[in-house]
């Protein structure tokens, strides 16, 4: 079986006839994305001379962190907002010209809203929200997928602290440790939330997350 293969099997079933794995073609492509191929499909894109490198159970949990931002609607979408920012900049300097005062108000709004999407969508705040929100999504999944939880947070620790080690550029390495001590924090809730259904302390431990 090849990883494309085993990769597709990692999907939840409810996913699979929607959501392609494919090899990355671009070039300098990165490790692992998601691209809109179509109004119901999604992409998942595969670097696989850098993915091979990584162990099993980190290319797995960074696999279903992409899931988790499909999952939560987080894929995305660069086109149609810069589109409709070009048409309502147009249109604003066209009824400009022909004095149309509606016209230019509708115009001005699209271009508004069009570049509002844009700075969510580049805001490092709300990427990082919503990194985090999939990699809470990537340890439910692991755990459908039959991981512990204790293994979950354990895998995907180790495959950011990986990512925090091979990355250069200081701003992309930040957002990975960013999303370790959130991953840390999560992993120390989830230990207190066992320890207590449990009756005993003997769960995750947010040291585990490092490896």
């Amino acid at each position: 079986m090849s990883e494309l293969q085993r990769l597709k099997g990692l999907l939840p079933p409810e996913m699979q006839s929607w959501v392609f794995v494919e090899a990355a073609a671009a070039v300098d492509p990165a490790l692992i994305t998601l691209e809109e191929i179509g109004r119901d499909e999604v992409e998942i894109q595969v670097d696989l001379d850098a993915w091979d490198s990584l162990a099993l159970d980190y290319r797995n949990l960074l696999f279903w962190h992409e899931v988790g931002r499909i999952q939560n609607d987080t894929i995305p979408r660069d086109g149609w907002e810069m589109a409709a920012l070009a048409i309502g900049l147009g249109g604003a300097i066209g009824e400009l010209w022909v004095q149309d005062g509606l016209l230019l108000v509708m115009a001005l709004g699209l271009s508004g809203f069009a570049g509002y999407r844009l700075y969510l969508k580049n805001n490092a705040e709300k990427r990082l929200r919503d990194a985090i929100a999939a990699d809470e999504r990537a340890i439910d999944l692991a755990c459908r997928f039959g991981y512990s939880v204790p293994n979950a947070y354990k895998s995907l620790g180790g495959a950011l602290k990986d990512l925090v080690e091979k990355t250069r550029k200081k701003k992309k390495r930040g957002f990975y440790e960013d999303r370790l001590e959130a991953l840390r924090k999560s992993a120390s809730k989830a230990r207190a939330e066992m320890a207590q259904q449990q009756g005993s302390r003997q769960s995750v431990t947010s040291e585990n997350v490092y490896g």
